[in-house]
């Protein structure tokens, strides 16, 4: 049976080649995971405050339990990730912000918080390393030599 892993997301991919990174990571993906991708309507507009709080309320709404990536969350290396993917199965729920984070109401709903890197990057480009890394624990977990 697949792990089944909701990537919770706000707003569409808009750079081609990221679009192409992610059809990549979840192509490769589906011999472990059945992966969904839900996009959360990314609020316009210049007040950053306003946004996040909006977009947590899209995310709330969905009533998932789930796990944050966040700048602020704990950091593991990709041999612990994996083992962290191996003790959530069959169902994990990620939520990842849009380009001014999220707000408090949703790290506090968050059942944990990871963190991808120390290093900031885009949200688009986070997207691509979620996947990245969950093909790689995948690929730990199977002993495939993906992962050296």
């Amino acid at each position: 049976m697949l792990m089944k892993i909701n990537l919770i997301w706000v707003g569409r991919t808009k750079e081609p080649f990221i679009r192409d990174g992610i059809e990549k990571y979840q192509k490769l993906l589906g011999h472990y995971a059945d992966i969904t991708v839900v996009e959360v309507k990314e609020e316009k507009g210049s007040n950053s405050a306003m946004t996040i709080e909006r977009e947590g309320e899209r995310i709330m709404k969905l009533g998932m339990p789930y796990v944050l990536l966040d700048e602020q969350g704990r950091n593991m290396t990709s041999v612990e990730f994996a083992g962290y993917i191996g003790q959530h199965a069959p169902r994990i729920n990620f939520v990842m912000g849009g380009a001014f984070g999220v707000s408090d109401g949703i790290r506090a709903g968050a059942r944990e918080m990871l963190s991808l890197s120390r290093m900031t990057f885009t949200h688009e480009m986070a997207r691509v390393f979620l996947l990245e890394q969950l093909y790689r624990a995948f690929s730990i977990i199977n002993r495939k030599g993906y992962h050296h």
